[in-house]
């Protein structure tokens, strides 16, 4: 188990990169669809502001993970949007009757995101990073 250990742990760093890169384009999809309406997704249609703005996180910051620039930063505020994302958009969907399991309300991929992001905000964005770029000239 020791030498099958060793051969995983090697690449770890290249994973966590592959891992941030993934994670920035799941969410900037969302960020387009719900800045620019593509694809058409019907529950993205009329959006209140605080969606909007939403999207427009998901789209700024989900590019800044993929290209791993600022992505402690970026990372820390998508984790802190996709807990409220959750709170707000899913958990408290109906005021009057709060429904706490993510499998009814729909917010699996909201608790997933958080977490996702919270891990990334510590990890940092690896070693394939423009944040690793910008380490090395310095």
């Amino acid at each position: 188990m020791d030498q099958f250990d060793r051969m995983l742990a090697k690449w770890q760093p290249t994973a966590l990169s592959l891992f941030r890169f993934i994670t920035g384009l799941l969410l900037l999809q969302y960020g387009i669809a719900k800045i620019f309406k593509f694809p058409v997704v019907p529950m993205f249609a009329n959006l209140p502001p605080l969606i909007t703005a939403a999207g427009t996180l998901e789209l700024v910051l989900g590019a800044l993970l993929m290209i791993g620039l600022f992505t402690r930063i970026a990372a820390f505020l998508l984790s802190g949007e996709m807990a409220f994302a959750y709170f707000l958009g899913h958990m408290f969907k109906k005021p009057e009757e709060p429904v706490f399991l993510p499998l009814l309300n729909g917010g699996t991929a909201a608790i997933l995101f958080c977490f996702a992001c919270l891990y990334l905000a510590t990890a940092g964005g690896g070693p394939i990073s423009l944040d690793a770029m910008m380490r090395k000239k310095t």
